[in-house]
């Protein structure tokens, strides 16, 4: 039997990389869609080198999306791709339009020009509940973003739900609650903390700056949510799903965690500073998995501790080595 095939777009960011993972251990043939760049930052799947094929394709671009998919012919379609990075749409949020709205109807028509049997995904964001309307937030809340980020997740979402209603595609939406890992970029404030914890506690840093410690989010850990992408493009009928723990925690339990891991007192280290605060701030996301547990059969494996824990270790490992070369 031909083995499956399956394009990412965003495979070189962390939920890419984890999702290739994922898929070649399942005996996928992987694709990864990857922009032509000077500098190419491929540190997260650097050891799926020889294992993945990457392929030129730009989400600006509908010509090299359709290209793409000629040269991979994919069963399936992740889109991870997109400006996701919320203070960033702020500053950028043409670009950020760009990217994480309009580009998923370049997909989507893409998709639809080249072969509409292509199962498709779309990566939604809790972002786009914003300032919540009930609690927690399931797949029936109304919308209501407070950032471009969110706005532009918001396009993404709809405009699959109406490829998938007025052509018959199978295109679907994980409306995927914060995840974080040890892949996490840098400029994320879960990876800040863990990053800032272990500079602190090898002596590169003294002080770690955060802005609202009070914002409260529903965290998992990025390696169990690929696998609901995944199953999503599996069932028999598309449809959208809510990916969450069900639990929340703010801010200042992920501080507080990470320094006692690393036998620190985080009073002594963190230091407010306002610049970090955002125009609009989202004070609590919580999601309720419920569709996805009975319809999915998917379940979070990793708790909170653990991963705010791993996250550390990882820090203080990747420093540590840095610090011996």
């Amino acid at each position: 039997m031909t083995a499956r095939r399956a394009l990412i777009t965003g495979v070189t960011g962390q939920d890419g990389s984890y999702l290739a993972e994922l898929l070649l251990d399942k005996g996928y043939e992987v694709f990864g869609a990857v922009r032509r760049s000077s500098t190419e930052s491929s540190d997260r799947i650097d050891h799926l080198r020889g294992r993945i094929h990457l392929l030129q394709a730009d989400l600006l671009d509908q010509a090299s999306l359709m290209m793409a998919l000629q040269e991979a012919q994919p069963h399936e379609v992740y889109n991870l791709g997109a400006q996701s990075f919320v203070p960033t749409s702020w500053s950028q949020p043409v670009l950020t339009a760009e990217f994480t709205a309009t580009g998923v109807t370049r997909l989507l028509e893409a998709i639809r020009a080249v072969d509409p049997q292509i199962r498709f995904y779309q990566a939604s964001s809790s972002e786009m509940f914003g300032k919540v309307l009930e609690v927690p937030q399931t797949e029936q809340t109304p919308f209501y973003p407070r950032s471009p980020y969110g706005v532009a997740k918001v396009y993404g979402h709809f405009i699959t739900v109406n490829y998938r209603e007025s052509y018959g595609m199978f295109a679907v939406s994980g409306i995927l609650f914060n995840h974080e890992s040890p892949r996490r970029g840098l400029e994320f404030v879960t990876r800040k903390i863990s990053d800032g914890v272990a500079r602190i506690k090898l002596g590169l840093a003294t002080e770690l700056r955060l802005g609202n410690l009070d914002a409260e989010r529903d965290w998992g850990f990025a390696g169990d949510y690929v696998e609901a992408m995944w199953l999503m493009l599996q069932q028999a009928e598309p449809n959208d799903y809510v990916i969450a723990t069900g639990e929340t925690h703010s801010v200042r339990e992920c501080v507080e965690v990470a320094f006692a891991h690393a036998g620190l007192d985080h009073e002594r280290h963190v230091v407010l500073d306002p610049a970090f605060l955002r125009p609009a701030e989202v004070d609590q996301l919580i999601g309720d998995p419920a569709r996805a547990r009975a319809e999915l059969g998917w379940e979070p494996r990793t708790s909170f501790r653990e991963l705010v824990e791993m996250m550390v270790d990882a820090d203080i490992a990747r420093l540590s080595a840095t610090a011996r070369v």
